[in-house]
């Protein structure tokens, strides 16, 4: 299935500014898919961090000493967005198109092992895949059909965090260190040979979609050194094996994941407001107090925290939630104390913990 559509720049903005600049990329030059002498690159993504790779690529395509094209890209079909009113496609589409980028040469199909897709993927000649957060099994069949074969940026040092939700997990242990894999793509799970990593350090303040960012930049930036050595064959020489005695693997996140209980230590609930930001987030159930001596659930997004350093708040009873300092204080597990910054109420905006608690009018709230 080829993909075509038309972009109206309200549908951009789930995408940063820095990465929409203009290239007046134009990919529909048939003599420009013709020749041969430039090597024909093909890019597999979805998401937003796709199109860092893709202006990667597009960049270093424009100078005059490039040694490659990008001459097709694969993504995911159109998925219905703004709940479910309105039919939109990928952010690399969206990316792709706003550059100028042939509809035609954009293909949407639902698995990538799908015989019509393969005839007119085949039609392309392509001597490289690379594939950034694409998000599908790539079949045996496809795989045979890049004579460079494929290469995959991959957000975490391998043979750690292997699968979907590699930096949520990262973050969710608490790593102080990550980094970004350049690897050839085999049938098993991000098990292929290694061509080179880079290495970064965590702080414990960035969140899953930033550090997601920085990882696909640097990957981008590594893609970009190695692909000399990848088209002249050296990048098989030097690639090397991953020790799968060392593999962790890093699951796709469930919605039911999202729920944070205060029995377990603050720096716990802390990695995983960090981890689960963006989607799907963070969630807690506060006990309300009116003060007619009623009681009502309260569900709340938890956005932003900090481990708190004054190691215990004093409160009447052990679940009780205070205001220190400009931050709610959660009572937690082992005597910690998880300080919240920012909520977000359903339906709401997000709000600062102050916001929140003028907002309750001396009503009390306990953890649940």
């Amino acid at each position: 299935m080829m993909y075509s559509c038309c972009c109206s720049s309200n549908s951009m903005t789930m995408i940063r500014r820095r990465i929409f600049c203009s290239h007046n990329y134009n990919a529909t030059s048939s003599s420009s898919i013709l020749n041969k002498k430039k090597k024909s690159v093909v890019v597999l993504g979805a998401p937003k961090v796709s199109a860092i790779v893709l202006e990667a690529l597009l960049n270093a395509q424009s100078k005059s000493e490039s040694l490659f094209e990008v001459s097709g890209i694969v993504t995911q079909p159109p998925s219905k967005r703004d709940r479910g009113k309105v039919l939109m496609p990928t952010p690399l589409a969206q990316f792709a198109i706003q550059n100028g980028f042939d509809s035609h040469l954009i293909f949407t199909p639902q698995r990538a092992g799908d015989d019509d897709f393969l005839s007119q993927f085949k039609a392309l000649q392509p001597d490289l895949c690379v594939t950034a957060a694409y998000g599908n099994i790539l079949p045996n069949k496809f795989l045979q059909l890049p004579s460079l074969g494929t290469v995959n940026i991959h957000p975490s040092l391998l043979p750690m965090y292997r699968g979907a939700a590699p930096v949520q997990r990262a973050l969710q242990d608490g790593v102080k260190e990550t980094g970004v894999s350049l690897a050839f793509t085999v049938r098993a799970l991000d098990a292929g040979p290694v061509i080179a990593t880079e290495t970064v350090q965590v702080d414990d303040k960035i969140k899953a979609p930033d550090l997601l960012d920085l990882l696909f930049y640097k990957g981008s930036e590594l893609l970009i050194g190695e692909l000399p050595s990848i088209f002249d064959g050296s990048a098989r020489v030097k690639a090397y094996p991953q020790d799968d005695s060392k593999a962790t693997l890093a699951p796709k996140i469930s919605q039911e994941e999202s729920w944070l209980l205060f029995d377990q230590e603050a720096s716990v609930l802390h990695n995983k407001v960090r981890a689960f930001s963006g989607w799907p987030g963070t969630r807690a159930k506060l006990l309300v107090l009116e003060k007619n001596g009623q009681q009502k659930t309260l569900e709340m997004k938890i956005i932003t925290t900090r481990v708190s350093s004054h190691g215990s708040v004093q409160s009447n009873e052990a679940n009780d939630i205070s205001f220190v300092e400009g931050a709610l204080a959660f009572p937690c597990g082992g005597g910690s104390i998880l300080e919240v910054l920012e909520v977000q109420l359903p339906g709401k905006k997000v709000v600062s913990a102050a916001a929140f608690w003028n907002g309750l009018q001396g009503k009390k709230i306990k953890t649940l």
